[in-house]
């Protein structure tokens, strides 16, 4: 009579609950990432370090540049010509070099105050990017294409009635092109508007430096209740002083000075009005270093994954499961749902418990964890569990085929945990990187990230930083590609040549 497949499993199950090494091997790995979690949050101590600005939004910001600035109260409008924007990278301390700053930002911006995260909305011209309309650092729109220069100038307008913003630009001073409309919320009845310029970091192979940033404005113009009425303007550092100043000459410092009469003002600033990303935040940390005790659990349910096969292998007990039920490829898959199943719930129970935990710690630390929704923590933790589920029967159908346990665990683990220690190597080309993110079973590593990277912001978006060229379960597809292939594979050469 032949056996169904739910009376193999049952079989596979029991065969796997009654040996003791299997199951303390999955107790084992469900324990790793709480352990890790454990001694990443208790060991992490930055306790002093700088508060990390938060915008509207709650997400984490970069909230530093220079301003000049007066109260509006009401409604009103402000309008200014930018003739020149100027980018300087140092290349030592003393030492400026003339450079593109491809997001360097001058324009005119309504906030609700000068402090860090507050609301705004600006309307601005770039290094590379053309006129743009930001607001609230995650928001950005595009305006008229093209560089700025004394020969092409180019015109800004900010409108405010009550919360709404309406950025306009013009080439010319006469026809002037609508850029965007937003609302921005807890704008208050007065805010602080005015000039800006900010120069984001320039980034340089895996690293970054400061840079400075000039502008030029002139006919400046404004409407409504201003405090200054057109004069007594306010020149100040948002923000935190940028790292860009330090120890280079006097006139790179942020300042302005303006002419007077005639509205023209020369603006020098750095830092950026942006979302934060990862390596703009050096101390902050994110939900995959604190699961990075899944290396760990990875390795031990490779381990049992391809044991659960090659044990039978090497005290010849092959014959005997195989000859309990005619269906051979039936007792694979029986293998791979017990073995699975198993460890996915020793990986779900693991994560669940380490995310929580490990942020707590971290917090309590003093260490900025990036904020992620509940949904994506579920997410986070389910990609754990699957990620191990799936490496254990990639191991199975790899035991299977070589019938030997250190060459099964050792294909499996050089296949998927050697390509994420390539990535995780700072200096390692980012095309590199990428590829091996994207092709190797190493790509499931994906499901861990919780990160978004910015096209506004200039940034090492790779897996070093916590940026996958994959989307998550886009990753986790690949492991589980290279698994049903293996699974075909195993399942083909047990019905030819395990008779």
């Amino acid at each position: 009579m032949t056996a169904t497949l739910a009376h193999v499993v049952h079989a596979e199950w029991t065969k796997f609950r009654t040996v003791r090494g299997w199951v303390i091997g999955v107790v084992v790995a469900a324990l790793m990432p709480v352990l890790f979690a454990l001694l990443v949050g208790v060991s992490s101590d930055q306790k002093g370090s700088p508060p990390v600005p938060v915008g509207p939004g709650g997400e984490p910001v970069t909230d530093s540049f220079y301003f000049v600035h007066q109260p509006l109260t009401g409604n009103g409008s402000i309008t200014v010509s930018v003739s020149a924007l100027r980018s300087s990278i140092p290349e030592r301390p003393g030492d400026l070099r003339p450079g593109t700053v491809p997001w360097a930002k001058a324009g005119i911006i309504v906030k609700e105050s000068t402090r860090q995260g507050s609301p705004y909305a600006a309307i601005m011209v770039t290094g590379s990017h053309g006129v743009r309309m930001q607001d609230n650092y995650v928001n950005d729109t595009a305006g008229l294409p093209g560089p700025v220069s004394a020969a092409s100038v180019r015109r800004l307008r900010l409108d405010r009635s009550g919360e709404v913003i309406t950025g306009y630009a013009s080439a010319d001073g006469t026809r002037w092109t609508k850029v965007g409309t937003v609302r921005v919320r807890g704008l208050g009845p007065t805010a602080q508007g005015g000039l800006f310029v900010a120069s984001p970091p320039s980034v340089d192979g895996m690293g970054t430096r400061g840079s400075v940033s000039t502008a030029v404005f002139g006919d400046l113009r404004i409407r409504g209740r201003w405090a200054g009425a057109g004069g007594n303007w306010t020149g100040g550092q948002v923000g935190a002083e940028s790292p860009s100043f330090s120890g280079y000459p006097r006139n790179t410092s942020g300042s302005f000075t303006g002419a007077g009469s005639d509205g023209s003002f020369t603006v020098i600033g750095a830092g950026d009005i942006a979302p934060a990303v990862r390596d703009t935040l050096p101390t902050g940390g994110t939900l995959g270093e604190i699961l990075t005790g899944t290396f760990a659990a990875l390795i031990v349910v490779i381990v049992v994954g391809a044991l659960f096969i090659t044990t039978e292998y090497r005290k010849n007990l092959i014959h005997v499961t195989l000859a309990a039920g005619p269906g051979r490829s039936r007792v694979l898959v029986a293998k791979a749902l017990v073995l699975g199943g198993v460890t996915f719930a020793a990986g779900f129970a693991g994560a669940g418990v380490a995310v929580p935990l490990g942020e707590r710690l971290a917090r309590a630390n003093g260490v900025y964890i990036f904020p992620v929704a509940s949904s994506t923590e579920l997410r986070v933790e389910l990609g754990i569990a699957a990620l191990l589920a799936t490496a254990s029967i990639l191991a199975l159908c790899v035991g299977t085929v070589s019938r030997h346990s250190a060459g099964a665990v050792t294909t499996v683990v050089v296949a998927i945990v050697l390509p994420h220690i390539l990535i995780a190597i700072p200096f390692m080309p980012a095309r590199v990187s990428n590829v091996l993110a994207q092709v190797t079973p190493g790509a499931a590593f994906a499901v861990q990230q919780t990160l978004v990277p910015y096209h506004q912001v200039t940034s090492n978006y790779t897996p070093y930083y916590g940026y996958y060229p994959l989307a998550p379960w886009a990753g986790f597809a690949v492991l589980a590609g290279y698994a049903v292939a293996s699974l075909a594979a195993a399942a083909l050469l047990l019905r030819r040549r395990d008779a």
